[in-house]
């Protein structure tokens, strides 16, 4: 049975429409990617998994773990298991990054967190991903740079361990390094009873890491999908191919 699976979906921003009749299986163990131009649709598939209110369903299904999450509200989506790190981390003056996490994981549990196994945890993890002590106490992704607050997005990911974890431009701005620390962090994440959804419009992500399917979307369509050759192929190609076949 799928993870995730995507029926016909069309989806609209406003009066604009979007997404045009996507279709997307997604099974435990695998990590998928969807690349495509900006303005394609990439970020809006993410938002209309998690149902956000601004994007609205036309037609179509969504399923996580055979259950039809089409009028699920987003935090019910997330307790179920499904994160989502955003393309801009929001900054929360007054949380700390410590206290902030606390309440996800509580949250998306149902549970009492345990603090001292947490502590434990949580800098293990951040030793990993080569992350500031310090910024445990400071303010969410406040005064961040942009790699802190990437970085800080697959601590997060790692902390609450979520069943589907879909990852939003995560590699946009990021140097090298911090694109193999992004990519040592997914790798620690995954495992065969979970599934990863990486949406980008490059492949810098993707050099250091082994992905199952690559689906190109263009103007709101998945026209081709593939194994890691495609991502290659686009690398070295671009977009323009699938642009024209798609007209």
């Amino acid at each position: 049975m799928e993870l995730l699976k995507i029926e016909d979906l069309y989806v609209n921003a406003g009066e604009k429409e979007i997404l045009k009749g996507i279709n997307l299986n997604i099974k435990k163990g695998e990590i998928h990617v969807i690349m495509g131009p900006n303005g394609s649709g990439k970020t809006t598939t993410a938002n209309a998994i998690l149902n956000n209110p601004n994007y609205k369903k036309v037609k179509g299904n969504i399923e996580f773990e055979g259950e039809n999450i089409n009028d699920v509200k987003t935090d019910k989506i997330a307790k179920k298991g499904i994160f989502m790190s955003f393309q801009s981390p929001e900054e929360i003056p007054g949380i700390s990054v410590t206290n902030f996490l606390k309440y996800a994981k509580n949250q998306t549990t149902g549970k009492p967190v345990k603090i001292l196994k947490f502590k434990e945890e949580v800098k293990t993890y951040m030793e990993e991903l080569n992350m500031n002590s310090k910024n445990m106490e400071r303010s969410l992704n406040v005064g961040f740079s942009g790699g802190e607050k990437k970085k800080n997005e697959i601590l997060q990911m790692l902390v609450l361990n979520p069943k589907l974890a879909i990852l939003d431009e995560t590699d946009s701005g990021l140097d090298v390094d911090a694109i193999k620390t992004v990519s040592k962090g997914i790798e620690m994440f995954k495992n065969n009873e979970n599934a990863i959804l990486i949406i980008t419009h490059n492949t810098k992500i993707l050099h250091s890491l082994k992905v199952d399917y690559v689906h190109i979307l263009i103007d709101g369509k998945i026209v081709k999908t593939g194994t890691q050759e495609l991502a290659e192929e686009i690398e070295e190609s671009g977009y323009e191919k699938y642009k024209k076949a798609n007209l």
